[in-house]
């Protein structure tokens, strides 16, 4: 399963799912390093990992849609 880090509040990283739905995740399984933006891939043994290349094409789609927002 994919999320996205949305925010962190107290122990816990505050995730979207692929279906928009919100998921809290506690900050020691995160691996070291995850920020908010970034893309996780959850295993089935509860082991969470970066996905850089996915956090990589979101962002890079988040700056194609407001390039042109301030101009």
């Amino acid at each position: 399963m994919k999320v996205i880090i949305d925010r962190f509040e107290g122990d816990y990283a505050i995730c979207e799912m692929e279906d928009k739905s919100i998921i809290d995740i506690k900050k020691d399984s995160l691996p070291v390093g995850a920020k908010t933006g970034d893309v996780l891939i959850v295993k089935e043994d509860k082991r969470v990992v970066i996905d850089k290349e996915g956090t990589k094409e979101r962002k890079k789609r988040i700056e194609e849609l407001t390039k042109n927002m301030w101009e």
